[in-house]
């Protein structure tokens, strides 16, 4: 069985995803009505698969479990990196857990915020690459170039190998264009997809070689984990010590025994809004990619995708245009990739859209921060039905809920009641409360807030089904 190990820990925006510690774009529904973590996961081969494994950061991890649970797909957990140590790190402990049931686990490594449009071809690689795997070689999926790219890593291909796949010959930074243009018409160069087969076992015996600090890390921290709900956890302070470093210069590039696997699948790794609109299915007749409401006059070659609101675009050519609940961008197609310069200046500018993102999701269901002020907040909160909010109290603030729809058991200090559609309750400052839906549909609520102090941090926990509660 191989066991799939969908790496999902990286950060991301609104604005773009890869900008800020929001919501990423493996998070988003970009290329279909699903997520692309969902997609990455639901086009894995049925057969032959064991249930995947996460690796997510802690900040998402309510979002990822519930992305998985909405879809029925079962999984091996969700392992919380403390802190982020690049892939190599992340991969080791996935090794290393895999390994506490099988050494000689096969570990299919994927992102997951890539785009691949052939699932046929994608599971060919997959055989291919497995019975490479079995032969104790470390595979990486190169993807066959179909242009001269700037923005990716390369693979340079050596001799083929008698059981099928590649020799790697080396591995090349980003290239320039004229050095891509010679890549893509001497056919020896690929994409490099960051996309990995190997045992586990394997792999954790070259990292011990080559970086064993690396290793030794990773080990320590797992001698303690503790799991609850879906999330497995390991020592935050012996994970810290690990070096960041990327699988390809802690391993890849540095072992005698890896080897390449071509992918033409129609592989992208979606790493603009430029990358959306080039992947787009329905453009119109003057090129440009639409997603949501859109009114275009005179407008050429662009894309343009609006969440909340209504966007009018005239006379513009080779523009990205996305407006979404936080922020708005409009860009040259061809500047995209500056955006990093802007998010550096919101970072410089201890901005809150570089932290924030306004909708949060939550175990018990996610909440909408849809306005503020002085000493007010109004938050549109969403209950899954059977789920409650943590016993708490607040030190700072009252608060006004509004059920907008289905039925709120509310608690306040020793009393419980049944709040229905346009009912409401009043939690003066300092009385325990909670809240819970105890019916079949969604609740869904206004929360106004009003207070001294409105941070989230303003919550003291009693007791919590999801764990919350520190000891």
């Amino acid at each position: 069985m191989i066991k799939p190990i969908i790496l999902a820990g990286g950060t991301g925006s609104r604005l773009w995803p890869k900008s800020r510690a929001a919501l990423p774009k493996q998070f988003l529904s970009l290329t279909s009505d699903k997520t692309m973590l969902q997609d990455t996961i639901l086009r894995l081969p049925k057969n032959g698969m064991d249930k995947p494994m996460l690796i997510c950061n802690e900040e998402h991890r309510f979002l990822a479990a519930e992305q998985l649970r909405s879809e029925g797909i079962e999984h091996a957990g969700i392992v919380l990196e403390p802190v982020g140590r690049n892939t190599a790190p992340a991969i080791a402990v996935a090794a290393l857990l895999a390994t506490q049931e099988s050494k000689d686990a096969i570990l299919l490594v994927l992102a997951a915020d890539h785009l691949i449009e052939d699932h046929k071809a994608f599971e060919s690689s997959i055989k291919q690459a497995n019975e490479l795997a079995e032969q104790n070689k470390l595979v990486t999926f190169g993807i066959v170039p179909t242009e001269a790219h700037t923005g990716y890593g390369y693979i340079k291909s050596g001799n083929s190998m008698p059981s099928g796949g590649m020799e790697v010959a080396e591995f090349v930074e980003k290239p320039s264009k004229e050095i891509a243009e010679a890549y893509l018409a001497g056919k020896e160069h690929f994409w490099n997809s960051g996309m990995f087969m190997f045992k586990a076992s394997v792999y954790l015996d070259e990292l011990k070689q080559h970086r064993p600090d690396i290793y030794e890390a990773c080990a320590a921290s797992l001698i303690e984990t503790n799991s609850d709900l879906d999330f497995i956890r390991f020592d935050e302070d012996k994970f810290k010590a690990c070096p960041d470093e990327s699988i390809d210069y802690a391993v890849m590039e540095k072992t005698q025994s890896a080897c390449l696997v071509p992918l033409d699948a129609g592989w992208n790794d979606v790493g603009a809004w430029s990358s959306l609109w080039e992947t787009h299915k329905n453009k119109d007749n003057n090129g440009n990619a639409c997603v949501g409401d859109v009114i275009l006059e005179g407008v050429n070659n662009s894309y343009v995708n609006s969440e909340e609101r209504l966007i009018s675009v005239i006379g513009l050519d080779d523009v990205v245009v996305v407006e979404t609940k936080d922020a708005i961008l409009v860009a040259n197609k061809h500047k995209v990739q500056d955006i990093k310069k802007v998010v550096n200046k919101l970072k410089a500018d201890n901005r809150s859209e570089f932290e924030f993102h306004r909708e949060v999701f939550r175990p018990w269901g996610c909440y909408d921060s849809i306005d503020n002020g002085e000493r007010y907040q109004v938050k549109r909160i969403t209950v899954k039905p059977g789920e409650k909010l943590s016993v708490q109290m607040h030190h700072h603030r009252a608060e006004h809920w509004i059920v907008v729809s289905g039925t709120a058991s509310v608690t306040i200090g020793e009393n419980t009641q049944l709040v229905t559609e346009n009912e409401s309750v009043y939690i003066p400052i300092g009385e325990v409360h909670a809240l819970e839906n105890p019916g079949k549909i969604p609740l869904e609520l206004i929360e106004v807030q009003s207070g001294s102090y409105l941070g989230e941090d303003d919550i003291v926990r009693f007791s919590d089904r999801y764990g919350r509660v520190k000891k």
